[in-house]
């Protein structure tokens, strides 16, 4: 996707600083950006001594400290001053700050939702000629982080204002490896053998899935994964791109088959409980199952999160590790894979802004972060063995091996229907609803929007 017209304030801002003495950092930027690569020598390179560089985010403690690790290599080879702050307030803190002018040089946003619609009230900056051929030259699925970070500016022309640095994959299913050597199962490839692994341990009297919607005010979002993956598995990116916009309604037959396959693993032999027991049980708790002697259910489909609610103690690759949640083979989709991730974009613009963004194109930028934790990145020239855990290598592979690469589908839904009635819709469609009925009365409380 080019953009539809030149980055005119890059280019004036690149000229006015060439005029003023041919700043070697702003001609080092140009020729980086012109060559689609960065490497810490062109950072080392910059002299940004005196400059100041604000960032605000969503992260706090142990994630700030992380992102405090990745900027100290940044202050060191340019000189430059960056002050990090982050907030639990991000989404309404930063919107007050844009229109107030005074925001931070760069923002860092957990979904691109809001990032597009300051682009389009003109609050953002393009990012700089050459990082649309970065991404699509550095990133797996490249053309997929192009998109999610190119938004129309007030002109209603599209520009690339997000680069995304951080990932979270969902596409995952979590097994205990013992269960599955004691029963003689084998992890599967393809949806079409994870289905049949389903029906044969049902047939040898087990449970294959444990499913848990339960999240209080936010009950029923766990479901909108399941679906968001499925429809990435029986349909075409650009099927699941316009069902996200609205420009293919919900209740379109594509959208309906999806959450039927859904229904398929909640039918009650198919889950722990039941399928009422699904629609009531705590995501928190829903992976219990896999822990239990005997088993009581032998796979559990969640993002790479859940560890986190693991009991006490258990050891990722030993008691529990986890697989690709599968493509049809039939469907010849690629490798599509799920999930969130933040994007940078540049809110208040200077040079260190520039220059920061070039160096988070860095492998090492990259590779500093991913010794730690929390971490992913589509980045294909990173060494994998920079994870600091055999988990979130396996993670960061199926990342990078991925050919398309879709954002959380509900997050950029109107909240009304991503955290409303696709939520509620969900828990209905477990209770014994139709996939039809729950999805003409989601897309009735879209039509409410307009």
């Amino acid at each position: 996707m080019q953009p539809k017209h030149r980055n005119v304030l890059w280019e004036d801002y690149m000229h006015k600083s060439l005029m003023a003495g041919l700043s070697a950092t702003a001609l080092l930027l140009a020729s980086a950006s012109a060559a689609s690569a960065a490497t810490m020598e062109d950072i080392e390179a910059m002299d940004l001594s005196g400059q100041t560089l604000s960032i605000f985010g969503p992260w706090l403690t142990v994630d700030q400290e992380h992102f405090e690790a990745v900027i100290a290599p940044f202050v060191e080879a340019t000189g430059a001053n960056v002050e990090y702050s982050g907030s639990d307030s991000f989404e309404q803190q930063i919107v007050i700050d844009t229109q107030a002018g005074s925001a931070p040089n760069i923002a860092i946003f957990p979904q691109p939702g809001l990032a597009a619609d300051l682009a389009s009230r003109g609050l953002l900056t393009p990012l700089a000629e050459g990082t649309e051929q970065w991404l699509l030259d550095n990133y797996a699925a490249g053309q997929s982080w192009v998109d999610l970070g190119t938004y129309a500016n007030a002109a209603g022309e599209e520009e690339l204002y997000g680069f995304f640095y951080k990932v979270d994959v969902k596409s995952l299913v979590w097994y205990v490896p013992d269960n599955f050597a004691d029963a003689g199962y084998d992890v599967p490839e393809t949806m079409e053998e994870l289905l049949e692994l389903s029906e044969q341990i049902i047939a040898d009297g087990g449970t294959p899935w444990c499913v848990g919607l339960g999240s209080g005010a936010a009950t029923g979002w766990p479901a909108t994964d399941w679906v968001e993956d499925l429809m990435l598995r029986l349909h075409e990116p650009d099927v699941y791109d316009g069902w996200v916009s609205n420009e293919i309604p919900f209740n379109d037959p594509r959208i309906v088959e999806a959450i039927e396959l859904f229904g398929t693993f909640v039918q009650d032999d198919w889950v722990d409980g039941g399928a009422a027991a699904a629609a009531s049980t705590d995501f928190r708790d829903s992976p219990g199952g896999l822990f239990a002697v005997p088993p009581r259910c032998y796979m559990h489909k969640q993002a790479s999160f859940i560890p986190s609610f693991f009991p006490e103690g258990t050891e990722m690759g030993a008691d529990v590790d986890f697989f690709y949640f599968p493509a049809f083979e039939e469907k010849d989709l690629g490798q599509p894979v799920m999930g969130a991730g933040t994007l940078f974009a540049i809110t208040n613009e200077n040079e260190a802004a520039h220059a920061f963004i070039e160096y988070l194109k860095t492998v090492e930028a990259n590779e500093i972060w991913m010794a730690r934790e929390g971490f992913l990145t589509p980045h294909t020239g990173v060494d994998l063995d920079a994870y600091s855990s055999a988990a979130n290598r396996g993670q960061g592979e199926i990342l990078v091996n991925a050919d398309t690469f879709r954002f959380d589908a509900s997050d950029l839904m109107p909240g009304a229907v991503g955290a409303g009635s696709f939520w509620t819709g969900m828990v209905n469609f477990v209770g014994g609803e139709s996939a039809q009925s729950v999805a003409d009365a989601i897309q009735t409380s879209w039509d409410a929007l307009n």
